[in-house]
Order: C-alpha cells, then structure tokens, then sequence
C-alpha cells in the first residue's frame, strides 16, 4: 500500500513500526458549535484509510482528542451561560451523532484534553527544565522555536530569519505571525472560573499557576498517554500542517529526541460551488442543514448520499460540494438500494436448478476485485474504487435482467457488496435482510384485481388499481416471469 506522506511530500509504500498493530492519531473537532461539512469532510477521509487498513488486514488503535478548552468553548460557554463541561458535553454528543449519520466508525479512544491535566503538566515540566520553554512576564509558559533546529521544515517554511523572543498566545495564527507558542495561557478576567491551578518548575523553583492550556499542547499529551513517543500515522486537513502540526512535532520531538509520526496524511479544501464556505457567503451548511433541505428524502438515503459526495474526490484535492451534485448521488444511492431489493425479489422467485456459482461469474468477481483493491492501495484512490464499484453494479443488473444467475451467485454478490462496503460504507443491506413484510388484506384484494384486469387486458383498469396501491404506499414489481407487491 502507498500513502503520501506529508512530511516528505512524496508516495511511500507504507510499513508499520511494529506488525502487530497500527498506532492512528487524528485531532477531534473543538466543541463550541456544529460540525460543518468541511470538517467532516476531513473525518470521513481518516474513516476511509481506516477502514482499507483494516480491509487489508492491518490492526488498528485509534485515538481522537476532543478539545473542550480553548479560547472558543471558552467564550462561547459564557455567552450560552452555562459551564464549560455542559456546553461542550451537549456539542461532543452533537458531534458523535453527525458521525454516526454518515457512517463513521467513532475511534476506539476519544478523550477531552480536560482530563489531561496530569500528562500536559507533566510535559510542559521537562520542556522547562530543557530550556526549551519559558515562563514570560504575562505568567504564560511558551515554547522557544529556536531551539527547534529543523522548526518550519514540515510546514515548507524558511524562519531562518526570524525574530527571537516574538511571542503569540493566539491558539490559531498563520505562517507571516510565526513566533514561540503559548504552551500555557494565564488565566485573565474574561475566562471566568475557567482555569486549573498546577505546580510547574520554574528555574528549579515549584509555582503554582492559575492557566489553562494552549491548542497545541493538547495532542501531543494525548499521544503520549495513549501512545507513548511515536506512532505510525498523524491525520487531519491541510489547514492543520502549520501551525498545530509543526508545533505538536516541535514540542513532541523536542521532549522524546524521536521522530514523532512515521507518516503524516491530509486532506484537501472543501469548497461550496468553488467558494470559500463562510457564513457571511451564505453557503456555510451542517449535516442537520442539508437533510432539512431534503425532508421529503428519508434521512438515510441523504447522509449516505453525502458520504458519497466526500469520497467520490481524492482525498488530497480540494473539492467541490454542491446540490447539483448532491442530487446526482442521491440518484446513485437510490440505484444501489434499487439493486439490493432487485436481488432480493429474485432470490426470491428462483427456483433451486442448476443452482451453481458458474466459472466466468466467478472470474468476474476476482477481477472486480483486484481492480478495486488496487484502487485502494494507490493512496485511497476513492474515484476509482467507486467505478469500479458502479461497474459492478451494471454488470449485477445486465444478469439479473437476463435471468443469468442462481441464487448461489446473488448470495455470492451480496458477500461481494458487503466486501466492497467495508470500506466505502455506502450500501444499505436491510432490504435483502429483511423478512418479508405482512401485507394488509385489502391491499392484497386491490393486487390481486389489478392482475386479473392485466390478465382480461383490460390495462386501463390496471393502471387505476396500480395508482390506488401507490396512493396507499405499495407499488408492483413486474418481471418477465413473476410479479410482486413491495411496500414503498
């Protein structure tokens, strides 16, 4: 498998430190608000390599900080007037819902910097003793990026001409702003009770601060409880490289004298119709947003559909979310579900001859497959993997339509599916699980009336009952053998 690695900006073939498992870190959203549709976006891309390491047959520990300290939650707890822990407990739970709605497997830890106390406390303690951190006039500690030789290098930035001694307590700050990086923020009057007090050394003297901990501190406490020094895989959006990601390196390395992650993945832009998205554009949505806008569709066909939109790019490129396009994968969802009832219904009605797996079927299915883990393994080469998942699809439907399989070949073809749905999450398999439902008599009594009027071809009369049954919620599945009655 090959994955390109941020840090060297090339495609590696990827190879675990240790075999037994796959150490995967990824930041968790600050909970202040609603996940947008770019973070998600993002979390999807992580959920997606995940899942194909898996699929290969790789172990994985997964851990996701959720950052429920920070200048936002901070603020916004109070203009909501309620404690921090309330206000961010009510956005976690909004957060894992969202996830769960487009098919996110959660991580296997999530943890909320607030109980990191300890561990952060911890490391700050040892940065201190090195020099490498300071405690400055404002009582915040902050990191000296100038005792990080290689500071800027994951970023692709040139500091060599920076000024020392600039500091910025600002959690969120670009690459012209760069400067030595608040590990500790002193408390000020508009936290509120919003603050810990620790004991840090300070020129080999115990103090206690009143402080709360800066953003970037965070994930490197996170890592090295649940982790230890290094692992094998960093995660997250492009905005994410500079500054957090280049200062969780620095203070990481700069505390183990070990290379922090082996390979650091990111994700590209999400654009609304190749626009910044933004509340003032007016094209700033949340998952809640978009399915609101498609009330009349059930829930599940949307979420899926928006999925669907996410991994139909590379996860590295920006890409372009749009209704228009939205729409178009709502009709593909509606066609994967279409194809599983039609397997159904024909698993259904087939007899038991010649009930066999026959050899060009079975040819068929290798060679899907091996173009679709190809696919894969090419840096998550999602677009691909969809193709060759919609081919499949054509080819299902070209045999069903020909009476060309035997119900051995349609369970092989849900196994299939589901083979292909490990990773793609995309396919809803209750309708061929499901146990036919009862059907109420008089809908059966207005069935069997509308099949007598076809059989006397007495067609206008059909059409009346076929309109009567769609009114009630039923439709008629005609075949060139069979015919069926399938609640809506």
């Amino acid at each position: 498998m090959q994955l390109y690695n941020t840090k060297t900006r090339t495609k590696e073939n990827f190879k675990p430190m240790k075999q037994d498992i796959v150490k995967i870190y990824f930041c968790g959203p600050t909970v202040y608000n609603y996940a947008h549709i770019w973070n998600l976006r993002t979390y999807v891309f992580e959920d997606v390599l995940i899942k194909t390491l898996k699929y290969l047959w790789y172990k994985t520990k997964t851990v996701m900080n959720i950052t429920d300290v920070d200048d936002k939650t901070i603020k916004a707890s109070i203009e909501n007037k309620m404690s921090l822990s309330d206000f961010t407990k009510k956005y976690t739970d909004i957060f894992l819902e969202d996830i769960k709605k487009i098919w996110i497997n959660p991580a296997d830890e999530i943890v909320p910097i607030t109980t990191l106390m300890p561990e952060m406390t911890k490391i700050i303690n040892k940065l201190l003793t090195r020099k490498i951190a300071y405690l400055w006039d404002d009582n915040s500690i902050y990191y000296d990026i100038s005792k990080f030789a290689d500071y800027g290098k994951f970023a692709n930035l040139d500091f060599s001409g920076m000024k020392k001694s600039v500091r910025i307590d600002n959690d969120e700050y670009d690459k012209e702003n760069a400067s030595d990086f608040v590990l500790w923020k002193a408390w000020k009057n508009e936290d509120w009770e919003n603050f810990w007090e620790e004991k840090f050394i300070i020129n080999w003297e115990e103090k206690i601060l009143k402080w709360r901990p800066g953003w970037h501190i965070e994930c490197s406490a996170c890592n090295m409880k649940y982790f230890g020094p290094q692992i094998d895989i960093h995660m997250w959006g492009v905005d994410l490289i500079f500054p957090h990601h280049q200062n969780e390196i620095a203070q990481t390395e700069s505390l183990t004298w070990k290379e922090f992650s082996a390979y650091w993945l990111h994700s590209g832009h999400l654009m609304v119709d190749w626009k910044k998205m933004a509340k003032s554009a007016k094209n700033f949505y949340t998952i809640s947003d978009i399915i609101n806008k498609y009330k009349d569709i059930p829930e599940n066909i949307t979420a899926r559909a928006i999925r669907l939109s996410f991994i139909n790019w590379k996860y590295r490129e920006n890409i372009d979310f749009s209704f228009s396009k939205l729409e178009s994968n709502i009709v593909f969802i509606k066609k994967i579900d279409e194809l599983i009832k039609k397997l159904k219904r024909t698993y259904d009605n087939l007899g038991e001859e010649n009930n066999k797996v026959s050899k060009d079927f079975s040819q068929s299915l290798q060679n899907f497959m091996f173009d679709y883990v190809e696919s894969l393994e090419d840096d998550l080469n999602t677009p691909i993997a969809i193709s060759v998942f919609s081919e499949f699809i054509t080819y299902l439907n070209s045999r069903i339509d020909s009476l060309n399989i035997t119900k051995k070949e349609i369970l092989a073809s849900i196994d299939f599916l589901k083979s292909f749905n490990r990773v793609l999450s995309i396919i809803d398999f209750s309708f061929f699980e499901k146990e036919d439902e009862i059907i109420p008599e008089n809908i059966l009594k207005l069935f069997e009336s509308r099949n007598e009027s076809k059989k006397d071809k007495n067609f206008e009369m059909a059409d009346k009952y076929r309109e009567e049954l769609l009114s009630l919620w039923y439709k008629i599945i005609d075949d060139r053998t069979w015919t069926k009655l399938e609640k809506i």
